[in-house]
């Protein structure tokens, strides 16, 4: 028990020393920081490594620097990931909005149109088209349900004529086209004279049997004839339905008809939106209402729609002679 004190004496002596050491080594180098010629060894070892120093600390900075810039491109490259997202998705925005706006022109335009027609009308789009090298039709998504029969005319953007429909369904109908080679329609120039516009897979309409001392120049607009005979015989086409315009003219001094060659006035490989004009009775009446004799009252040009002929009606004797005929 009696050690303990002796070795709590002892480590106050060495911590005593330990700070006189201290002190005494504090007090040497105040004295020896203020010897000029301490300064100039100082200064001396400061110069010597002062390039390495700046070296140092160019390295650092440099080092610095290329963190900074690799954070920056790494920011840079998130942000341009972002930014050309953003941009796809207002490319497709404008695109959508661009055909939401064409289409809102085309179904604007046939509103128009639809105004100025006194008849009854149907608005369809096209769902799908044959454009083959042997026929040009097209289908609607509109049929039975929405009144449309076959023999009813179609008509695009800017009153221009497509076709007539020939079979039609529930929901859907089939139209054979101005160009189809089946279609054939009776055109009028602004000289008043007609002829038949047939149609072509190439898209150029040639209009045959036009009198040859009819005035046909190019850029003339041909429109339906609707020619009406006697009898209630009426053109399959309404009258002034827009059919094309003459690009080109073929005569022959030697022929008394002369044939024009028409571009049509739609596109119509690439319809999208028609009307159907619904209560337009074209061609021939009924043949218990209205026949029609083809000797006497004539007949539409060819092409257009066949004469109807009317049976004569014949004598014939009776199955019993014993009884007379009612007066």
């Amino acid at each position: 028990m009696a050690t303990t004190p002796t070795l709590q004496n002892r480590a106050a002596r060495r911590a005593g020393i330990l700070f006189l050491v201290m002190l005494v080594i504090s007090v040497l180098l105040m004295a020896f920081s203020s010897n000029a010629a301490v300064r100039d060894v100082q200064n001396g070892v400061g110069f010597a490594f002062r390039p390495i120093q700046g070296a140092l600390d160019s390295a650092a900075s440099g080092l610095a620097s290329i963190g900074t810039a690799i954070s920056e491109i790494d920011r840079l490259r998130t942000d341009n990931e972002g930014l050309r997202a953003e941009n796809d998705r207002l490319d497709a925005e404008n695109a959508r909005l661009a055909e939401t706006r064409r289409e809102n022109e085309l179904l604007t335009g046939l509103l128009q149109l639809r105004a100025g027609f006194d008849y009854k009308t149907a608005a369809a789009a096209v769902i799908a088209r044959e454009s083959s090298e042997f026929r040009r039709t097209i289908t609607l998504d509109k049929g039975i349900d929405a009144g449309i029969k076959v023999g009813d005319v179609v008509v695009a953007s800017g009153g221009a004529l497509a076709g007539r429909v020939t079979a039609v369904g529930p929901e859907s109908a089939m139209v054979v086209l101005l160009t189809d080679g089946q279609s054939t329609v009776i055109g009028q120039l602004p000289s008043a004279a007609t002829g038949e516009v047939e149609g072509h897979l190439a898209n150029t309409l040639p209009m045959t049997q036009i009198d040859s001392s009819a005035t046909v120049a190019l850029g003339d607009e041909v429109v339906t004839a609707g020619i009406e005979l006697g009898s209630g015989v009426r053109s399959p086409f309404p009258k002034g339905l827009i059919i094309g315009q003459v690009i080109d003219v073929k005569r022959d001094a030697n022929d008394v008809v002369q044939t024009a060659f028409l571009q049509p006035a739609a596109d119509l490989d690439r319809l999208e939106y028609v009307l159907v004009i619904l209560d337009y009775e074209g061609g021939l009446p009924p043949i218990d209402q209205q026949p029609v004799d083809c000797g006497q009252d004539g007949t539409l040009p060819q092409g257009e729609e066949p004469c109807l002929v009317s049976p004569a009606p014949s004598a014939k004797p009776s199955a019993n002679p014993s009884v007379s005929p009612k007066p």
